[in-house]
């Protein structure tokens, strides 16, 4: 590790999900996911727009890879749609899928790009889906299957997989509050026991890439908002390391969390006040699962995105701090919080002593092409600067940090959002699917190209 900055090997890279940039949705044998139907349903995106073509990365892959080389990228997070390679989540493999993500990997290789693969990235297949999805005890087992048939078929080229993207997403916002696919609401027993089986679906699902390919590195990437000290008192300093690995409050929000998603994996035992707030509604016999759950991983993936101020309550606790009014937000209101990027892999390190990975980090402006023909986003640039300075710092006091991916890589279909927010270093019009690098691109491409001694 090089305390005077990021290491030498340190992975620069931008991430992208399938759902979002593919497209193709109804082309090469694809099955059915949930966010294909969720999108059909009325209300449900903005603006009645659907993921049928977004970025068109489907067909467009391999200019896609041209466009990253040409910005200097050395890493590539994306994410395999599990209904490409199984259609209906078990059973019959379709070749078209698996020759899809293979082409992928080609063309990132021989550019001189190394892939990330994230196996889940929140599109469940809709039969599976009809089938109980994560709430059948079976399903650990179908992702098993799914996760041995990637790793057989990239065997020797991918050598990084990553299991689950944001757990607390599509289990607490898909499954708990309703605000994502599948759109509906469960009892607070139904999402922990789907949370259980996702959590032993990780584990088998690294238990199958080691056995089925060679010379891999695997994690793990959930999100979370990241506390940081109101004051660098030691009382805030502690208080704000108590309020990150909190529980938070229980009830649908129970999901918004660092240890219940993470102490399984890492340290093979759900957290104390998460068995007291939530014990009660884990199956039967849960605790001969956590060998299976806490399969060893070879790095830590956190999305983060901002923080919050918390400050020593005076009573050996911890509370948050109001921000101040007029506060710096982003395109879509989230607040701009760079000491996130510092406090929160620290307290994680502490916590879990691998290697940091920030697999998700970024921000949405209101982009425009103007009349010079360009994208000028001078408060994405800022914004990455006054991020990366913090998780550079965060280098040199100590914190092993592996790899930063950007968010994302191109402008693309933010979920429920739909074409709504743009997060990307690339610009897409989505009527002509022209790509555009913004100012910001050039700019970042100078920061990988100097390992980050320029920021």
């Amino acid at each position: 590790m090089d305390r005077m900055g990021f290491r030498e090997d340190f992975i620069w890279g931008s991430a992208t999900a399938a759902v979002q940039v593919e497209g193709g949705i109804q082309e090469g044998g694809k099955g059915v996911s949930i966010w294909d139907t969720y999108c059909r349903e009325k209300g449900r995106i903005f603006d009645g727009q659907t993921n049928e073509v977004t970025c068109d990365h489907y067909h467009r892959f391999r200019e896609d890879v041209q466009m990253m080389k040409r910005m200097g990228m050395r890493a590539y997070r994306f994410s395999i749609a599990w209904t490409r390679i199984l259609p209906y989540g078990t059973g019959e493999v379709n070749p078209e899928g698996i020759q899809f993500y293979s082409s992928l990997v080609d063309e990132l290789l021989q550019n001189g790009i190394e892939p990330f693969a994230t196996l889940y990235h929140w599109d469940l297949p809709a039969e599976l889906w009809n089938r109980g999805g994560w709430l059948n005890e079976q399903s650990p087992v179908w992702f098993e299957e799914y996760a041995r048939t990637v790793a057989k078929a990239l065997s020797g080229r991918v050598k990084n997989f990553i299991t689950f993207n944001e757990p607390q997403c599509f289990i607490g916002l898909g499954c708990g509050s309703g605000d994502q696919a599948p759109g509906l609401r469960f009892s607070e027993r139904d999402t922990v026991r789907m949370s259980h089986n996702v959590l032993k679906a990780h584990g088998l699902a690294v238990k199958a890439i080691r056995e089925e390919a060679q010379d891999v590195r695997i994690g793990y990437a959930p999100t979370i908002t990241a506390d940081y000290p109101a004051t660098d008192t030691p009382e805030d300093i502690e208080a704000a390391r108590a309020s990150m690995m909190s529980m938070g409050k229980p009830g649908q929000e129970w999901a918004w969390n660092v240890p219940w998603w993470s102490d399984p994996v890492i340290l093979g035992r759900y957290p104390e006040e998460g068995l007291a707030l939530l014990g009660q509604h884990l199956p039967e016999g849960w605790e001969k699962d956590m060998e299976i759950i806490s399969q060893p991983i070879d790095f830590y993936g956190q999305n983060i995105y901002n923080g919050a101020p918390v400050k020593a309550d005076g009573h050996g606790g911890f509370e948050r701090v109001k921000r101040k009014d007029g506060y710096s937000r982003t395109g879509n209101y989230w607040p701009v919080t760079p000491q996130a990027l510092y406090w929160g892999p620290k307290f994680l390190y502490e916590r879990y002593h691998l290697p940091i990975v920030i697999t998700e980090n970024g921000m949405v402006c209101h982009d425009t092409v103007s009349l010079d023909g360009k994208v000028h986003d001078p408060n994405r640039i800022d914004f990455l600067h006054r991020y990366l300075r913090e998780l550079r710092r965060a280098a040199r006091d100590g914190v092993d940090v592996m790899g930063y991916f950007l968010w994302s890589l191109m402008d693309n279909f933010e979920w429920g959002s739909g074409f709504n927010e743009r997060f990307g270093l690339v610009y897409v019009d989505f009527e002509t699917q022209e790509r555009i690098f913004k100012d910001s691109a050039y700019w970042y491409k100078e920061v990988m190209d100097t390992n980050g001694e320029c920021l």
